[in-house]
């Protein structure tokens, strides 16, 4: 077994930690995250999936952001009271739809056209999909959209079947279970969400 199939074989375990702290609603899902895109950025960038490697970049910084957005809710104090109120799982708000799909079909064109112009990218036009709806996805998860989760689903369908064309099949089978576990954390959000307002 190389080197780089070991390495690849951490990311996915570190990858699966963090899924399931993402599933659970878990703060720690944040330090995790920053590990993982650590991982990641060294195994994109070996691979070739350079706009993959470049959002890993970002993911360090979104992780950052989402565990400072998560950890403020906590220390807020609900009004009148001692307690402490958690960041709610919402909807995303209709009038952020339009701007927030603008932002990801102007980020695909700009990051196809890199990858296409500077880069030896084999896969330009999947790898800058699938980077740019991340991109968004990632600062929705910090809001604790619960939509977010719908864009992790497709962004991980593609996902899959690019990392097993490019033969980094860890990584595939770790988009797999991607799939399925985001299924299930939008229903499992959701039943929460519904929770939460008839409290």
């Amino acid at each position: 077994m190389s080197i780089d199939t070991i390495f690849e074989i951490i990311g996915a375990v570190i990858g699966l930690t963090y899924l399931f702290l993402e599933y659970k609603a878990n703060v720690w899902l944040w330090p995790v995250g920053i590990l993982m895109s650590i991982f990641y950025v060294a195994i994109f960038f070996h691979g070739k999936f350079y706009a993959d490697a470049a959002v890993y970049l970002y993911y360090i910084g979104a992780n950052t952001y989402g565990l400072i957005q998560w950890t403020r809710s906590r220390r807020q104090p609900i009004e009148g009271s001692e307690s402490k109120q958690e960041l709610a799982i919402t909807h995303v708000p209709a009038k952020r739809i339009v701007p927030l799909a603008a932002i990801t079909i102007g980020l695909w064109m700009i990051l196809y056209g890199i990858l296409k112009a500077v880069t030896d990218s084999p896969i330009p036009l999947g790898d800058a999909f699938t980077t740019s709806v991340s991109i968004v996805a990632m600062w929705m998860l910090a809001q604790k959209y619960l939509e977010q989760w719908m864009l992790w689903i497709v962004v991980n369908i593609v996902s899959t079947i690019l990392y097993f064309w490019k033969g980094l099949y860890p990584t595939g089978v770790l988009f797999i279970v991607y799939v399925i576990v985001a299924i299930l954390g939008y229903f499992r959000w959701r039943k929460e969400m519904v929770q939460d307002d008839n409290m």
